[in-house]
C-alpha cells in the first residue's frame, strides 16, 4: 500500500524490521494479535501503521460514515514518557494521512486535553490513569473505538495498572480490533488476552529456540564496584572513545538526583529524570536529551520504557536492577534499530545474590562479577578509555575552611553554652551543687574565680553539741 510505504519513509525506515514485516499484513486485515519481540526492534510502528491505515481521516470520502470527532483508535502505554514517544512516532507516520491525534497523561492540567477532545480527535495515545479519569467524566467517549493497542502490557502489570486497563476495555465495543505488544508475556497478560481478545494470532519475532530477550548488538559488562568509587568510574567511562548519549539508571529518586549533581560538579552535561520532578521538568529534560543539549541522563526506572533516542551508545546500571525484566528493559535503551551499544552494570557486595538470580534467568556468563575499581586495567581496556584520563572534566570547587565560631562551642573552650571545661559537667572537685562562675565566658585561657564558702561546722556527739575546748 503506498500510504504505508510513505509512512515508513517519513520516519526514516526503508526496510522494515521482522516484527513489522510479520505483523503488518495480519493487523491490516483487522485480526486480533499478540506481538512479542525484543525491546528496540520496532514494535511501535508495527502497530502504529495499521492503526493509522484503519483510521478514517477527516478528508477521506467515507468520513461521513463514522461519528465525527469521536476517537477511532486508542493506544494505551504504561508511562508518560512512553506515551509521549509513541505519540511522537504516530504524529510523524500519520502526517500524510491527516488524522487528528491527542496525547493524554497525568501530571499536566486537564484544560488542553478537554478542549482537544471537545474539538474532535481520531487517535488517542495515553496512560491508563488519566484515560480512565476522563472516560469516567464523560469527556472521553470510547464507544466508537475500532482499534485498541496495549503497548508494553507486562509493564502495566508490574505498575499495577491492570484493573484500569480492564475498565478501559469494558468501555470499548466488543467488535474492536485488539493488539497487544510486549517484550515478555507473564501469565496475567496471557489471561488478559484470552479474556478480551477474539482468536488472537500470536506473533513472535524470534525463533522458538532463542531464549535471549536482549538485543544481541549490545555488549554487556558486569562489575562488582564500591559505591564510593562509582562516580569516579562513571566519570572515566564517559570519556571513552566511542561515547555518545548515555543513560545512567539508578534504583531510587534520591540516588538519581545525587548522581546527576555529582556529574554536573565534575563538569559533565547531565540531567536527572525521576518521579519527584514535575511533569514539565521531566519533559524538558527528555527534550534536551533528544536535542543533544545534554548527553547524559540519570534516570530511575520510570524512564526505562519509552526512551527511544538515536545515538544512545552506553547504558550504565548504577545500581543492580531488581529483576531480569528490569535489566532487559534498561539495557534495551541502547543497541536499538540495528545499532550497537554497550551496557555496564555495577553490582554492590550486598546485591550479589540478586544479580546471580538475574544472571541465571537470562543465561548470562557473569555469575561472578569481576571486582572493579577506577584504576583497574580491564576498565580501560574493555571500554577503550585513555589511561591518562581522570573522572573529572573540571577541578573540584574549593571548600571554605570552617571558622572557630562555626564549631558551635563543641571545642575545649569554656564558652558555648554547656558551661564548663568538660562540656557542661560540674567540676568534680567542687562540693554540692553550688553555682560555678567564670571570669570569662569564652576563650581557651579563661580563668575561674575561687568560690567563697561561708559555712559553719558544729561538732556533736550522740546528737549533743561538743564544746570546742574538748
Amino acid at each position: 500500500m503506498p500510504e504505508i510505504a510513505d509512512a515508513l519513509v517519513d520516519v526514516g525506515i526503508i526496510e522494515a524490521f521482522p516484527i513489522q514485516e510479520m505483523t503488518l499484513g495480519v493487523a491490516l486485515m483487522g485480526t486480533d494479535l499478540i506481538g512479542q519481540a525484543r525491546t528496540g526492534t520496532g514494535k511501535t510502528l508495527a502497530f502504529g501503521i495499521p492503526v493509522i491505515q484503519r483510521t478514517v481521516a477527516p478528508h477521506d470520502p467515507d468520513y461521513d460514515q463514522v461519528v465525527a470527532g469521536k476517537p477511532q483508535a486508542l493506544i494505551v502505554a504504561p508511562t508518560r514518557e512512553l506515551a509521549i514517544q509513541v505519540a511522537s512516532d504516530i504524529a510523524v507516520a500519520s502526517k500524510r494521512r491527516g488524522t487528528r491525534n491527542l496525547t493524554i497523561y497525568g501530571g499536566v492540567p486537564y484544560e488542553s486535553q478537554l478542549d482537544a477532545l471537545e474539538s474532535g480527535v481520531d487517535i488517542v495515545v495515553g496512560t491508563p490513569g488519566r484515560l480512565l479519569d476522563l472516560a469516567n467524566r464523560g469527556a472521553l467517549d470510547l464507544s466508537h473505538v475500532k482499534s485498541l493497542v496495549l503497548d508494553e502490557a507486562d509493564e502495566m502489570l508490574d505498575l499495577g495498572f491492570l484493573p484500569d486497563v480492564e475498565s478501559l476495555l469494558a468501555k470499548t465495543p466488543e467488535t474492536r480490533q485488539t493488539m497487544l505488544f510486549s517484550a515478555t508475556m507473564p501469565g496475567a497478560i496471557v489471561g488478559l488476552a484470552r479474556k478480551h481478545m477474539r482468536h488472537p494470532m500470536n506473533i513472535r519475532a524470534e525463533s522458538g529456540d532463542d531464549d535471549s530477550q536482549m538485543v544481541p548488538a549490545t555488549a554487556q559488562f558486569v562489575w562488582q564496584a564500591h559505591d564510593m568509587d562509582k562516580p569516579e568510574i562513571v566519570g572515566r567511562i564517559l570519556q571513552a572513545d566511542d561515547v555518545g548519549r548515555v543513560i545512567i539508571f539508578t534504583r531510587t529518586k534520591r540516588t538519581a538526583q545525587r548522581v546527576a549533581d555529582e556529574l554536573i560538579d565534575r563538569g559533565f552535561p547531565a540531567s536527572p529524570l525521576h518521579g519527584d520532578m514535575a511533569q514539565p521538568a521531566r519533559e524538558k529534560a527528555l527534550t534536551r536529551f533528544r536535542e543533544g543539549k545534554i548527553d547524559i541522563l540519570v534516570a530511575t526506572d520510570v524512564a526505562a520504557r519509552g526512551i527511544d533516542v538515536a545515538g544512545i551508545t552506553h547504558v550504565i546500571n548504577y545500581n543492580c536492577p531488581e529483576d531480569d525484566k528490569t535489566y532487559v528493559h534498561r539495557i534495551g535503551r541502547t543497541g536499538r534499530a540495528g545499532a550497537s551499544g554497550i551496557a555496564v552494570t555495577f553490582v554492590d557486595w550486598a546485591d550479589i545474590t540478586r544479580w546471580k538470580l538475574i544472571n541465571k534467568a537470562l543465561g548470562l556468563p557473569f555469575d561472578e562479577p569481576e571486582e572493579t575499581y577506577s584504576t583497574s586495567d580491564h576498565l580501560f581496556h574493555d571500554l577503550g578509555i585513555d589511561r591518562n584520563v581522570k573522572g573529572r572534566l573540571k577541578p573540584a570547587a574549593p571548600r571554605e575552611p570552617k571558622k572557630d565560631d562555626d564549631r558551635g562551642g563543641r571545642g575545649r573552650s569554656g564558652g558555648g553554652g554547656r558551661g564548663g571545661d568538660r562540656g557542661g559537667r560540674p567540676d568534680r572537685g567542687s562540693g554540692g551543687g553550688e553555682k560555678q562562675t567564670e571570669s570569662s565566658s569564652s576563650g581557651e585561657g579563661a580563668t575561674r574565680t575561687p568560690r567563697k564558702r561561708n559555712r559553719s561546722r558544729t561538732r556533736s556527739r550522740g546528737g549533743d553539741p561538743v564544746a570546742k575546748s574538748e
